[in-house]
């Protein structure tokens, strides 16, 4: 499946819509609660992609599995990480301080294998994670100055998702620079794999309706399996650049959809913060684009 560039890009458009649709279908939910909340939509991931590989890539994906590769399984940790932390800082905080936090992911990764792989950042990058930092700690500071109990845990564990993530985009490189060629779907269902499997105890007693599971089930294929699959193959034809930006969408979308379908209104400060971050990512990623357009 090869698309034009155009194509990819509203493809991704529809990737981030489809992403930013987790908080809003939460905040739906009757009786579950934390990990089950996990659990279900992880478990319904595992079953969407044990049907859409093999029609994707053909019977043959599944003895093509790099298995002995530790980058396989590395990633399959931390995709765990990020379906297991996401899910659980959703029913903690709400949405909108859920994908700010996110949003300092790609400036983690740049940090992270500056550190390990030695990249040189350029200016503009270490000013986008300087005006970044500013804007988490005035969000965090705003909210824990109202007394929130449940903020700072709940944006905490928010964190593990970008940190995760980071690590994982990180062992890609690192798997490419020594020659192998790691396959990002199948270790997508490896981490709901482990995400399923680590909260079914932390489940029990299961406690969630029909109506709940419904919601959770369409979260783990239209949420998860269809974007996750799309976004490899969008991939293929975007520059890294303009993956980054086209992705910021999920955040403004997922607390539009929030607000929207919810009635969670972000906070001021929130807002505020939230925007200088943004802001920091839209200019680094713009910067480096036409850099390499000039």
């Amino acid at each position: 499946m090869r698309l034009t560039h155009g194509m990819a890009v509203w493809t991704m458009v529809g990737v981030t819509a489809l992403w930013s649709m987790a908080g809003v279908v939460t905040r739906h939910l009757e009786q579950a609660r934390s990990f089950e909340v996990t659990f279900w939509r992880s478990f319904f991931t595992v079953v969407s992609l044990l049907v859409i590989l093999p029609l994707w890539q053909g019977r043959s994906v599944w003895s093509r599995l790099p298995l002995r590769s530790r980058y396989f399984w590395y990633s399959g940790i931390c995709w765990s990480v990020m379906f297991t932390a996401f899910m659980v800082a959703l029913t903690l905080t709400a949405v909108a301080n859920v994908l700010i936090t996110m949003a300092v992911g790609p400036l983690l990764t740049a940090l992270i294998t500056r550190v390990f792989l030695g990249h040189r950042l350029p200016g503009r990058t270490w000013l986008a994670i300087v005006l970044a930092g500013v804007g988490i700690g005035w969000m965090y500071g705003s909210q824990l100055s109202l007394g929130d109990p449940h903020f700072l845990i709940g944006s905490l564990v928010a964190l593990c998702v970008p940190i995760a993530g980071s690590v994982q985009w990180t062992l890609v490189q690192k798997s490419q620079s020594e020659g192998q060629n790691l396959d990002l779907v199948p270790s997508v269902m490896l981490g709901a794999i482990l995400s399923t499997l680590l909260t079914l105890p932390l489940s029990m007693p299961f406690q969630a309706s029909v109506h709940d599971v419904g919601l959770l089930a369409m979260l783990g294929l239209f949420q998860l399996a269809i974007p996750c699959a799309l976004s490899v193959v969008c991939a293929r034809v975007l520059k890294a650049p303009e993956v980054a930006l086209l992705a910021l969408l999920e955040i403004v979308f997922g607390i539009a959809l929030a607000w929207w379908g919810a009635n969670e209104a972000p906070q001021l400060s929130v807002l505020l913060g939230g925007t200088l971050v943004l802001g920091a990512l839209l200019l680094n990623e713009w910067l480096g684009w036409r850099q390499n357009n000039v």
